[in-house]
């Protein structure tokens, strides 16, 4: 399949800059997935990979190919690319068939290539039973499987997909996030996967890229984002984590409430202690930080607590099997262990 190379890439709205100097290389047969709140810029980058938008500057290429660039752009139906859009884009008047045959007719693929490659793409989207189905006759996941296969029909070199799975509820997203990903294993395709949602991002990709108003704030494996974010904005928008100030003084930060922790780290003066909820434990006795239980929630497979240390609420998701040793503590003195943290 294909490599995509961006240099300098920048694009301008009027005087609205919501891309500034992205430089990436994603790899043959990688998936990326572009990451970010809405309004960052990661479907603009996306639509400037797939040639419906131009960049402001910089360059774009394909394997080889430059397909954008001061002097140079290369039409989307001539960049070898596939596109699934967040609406599905299915054509209502047409059935499975048809919708899915639609870019080899106008390739001017003869029909009994056309008939032998919509079976095939059929099969591997688990759809040949449907093919003679119209797309009211479809389930929202099944018209999704087929704008995937008329995507990849035609066996293009990289595969574009925006917030494909919006639309869908939860347990059919979750479904279709392993879906896409065990197709895109069988293809062998480069995927550029546009989301918001981080558990789609973290389940899915051999990379994050991480956006923020234009800016890449960290690209790298889920993993790494996860365990090791680059910055405060990282670390709260992939997962769920605690924030709490303080001051570091010699061997320890202190906080506003006059609590201490040991600290042997590098940082100086004012710092923030970030740490997520599942690397709390919850103690009778002696941790690093006390404070009130203020509720605790059993959610089947967690017991989901609130306490508040000195004006700052950290949320914990400890083992259901604690909510009983803890749900008779409201408002009671309990004590807060970190198996893991970071000093921003």
């Amino acid at each position: 399949m294909s490599s995509i190379t961006l240099t300098n890439i920048t694009k301008f709205y009027g005087d609205v800059q919501v891309i500034q100097n992205f430089s990436e290389f994603f790899n043959d047969h990688e998936f990326i997935t572009l990451l970010g709140p809405s309004g960052c810029g990661k479907t603009t980058m996306l639509r400037m990979i797939a040639g419906f938008e131009k960049p402001s500057g910089g360059e774009i290429k394909i394997d080889d190919r430059i397909v954008s660039a001061p002097g140079i752009f290369v039409p989307p139906n001539l960049r070898g690319i596939g596109m699934v859009f967040q609406s599905y884009a299915v054509w209502p008047h047409m059935n499975v068939f048809d919708n899915v045959a639609y870019p080899l007719k106008i390739q001017k693929f003869s029909r009994g290539e056309i008939q032998k490659k919509v079976e095939n793409i059929l099969e591997a989207v688990h759809l040949s039973p449907y093919i003679n189905r119209m797309p009211n006759e479809l389930s929202g996941g099944q018209q999704q499987r087929v704008a995937l296969a008329r995507a990849l029909v035609a066996n293009p070199k990289v595969l574009l997909l925006d917030e494909p799975l919006s639309n869908l509820d939860s347990k059919l997203r979750e479904s279709m996030r392993f879906e896409i990903k065990e197709i895109q294993k069988n293809f062998g395709i480069t995927v550029v996967y546009v989301t918001h949602d981080q558990t789609e991002a973290m389940a899915m990709s051999d990379r994050i890229i991480v956006f923020d108003h234009g800016v890449v704030q960290q690209a790298d494996t889920p993993l790494n984002i996860y365990k090791n974010p680059a910055n405060e904005f990282v670390a709260d928008f992939v997962g769920t984590i605690n924030f709490i100030e303080g001051k570091v003084n010699q061997n320890f930060i202190e906080f506003k409430g006059g609590q201490k922790m040991e600290y042997t780290g590098d940082k100086r003066g004012s710092v923030i202690v970030a740490v997520r909820p599942e690397n709390i434990s919850l103690r009778r006795d002696k941790g690093i930080l006390k404070g009130r239980m203020l509720q605790s929630y059993y959610l089947g497979d967690i017991n989901d607590c609130r306490v508040d240390v000195d004006g700052t609420v950290f949320r914990v998701t400890a083992p259901s099997h604690t909510y009983g040793e803890f749900s008779d503590l409201k408002n009671s003195e309990v004590w807060l262990d970190f198996s893991e943290y970071l000093v921003f």
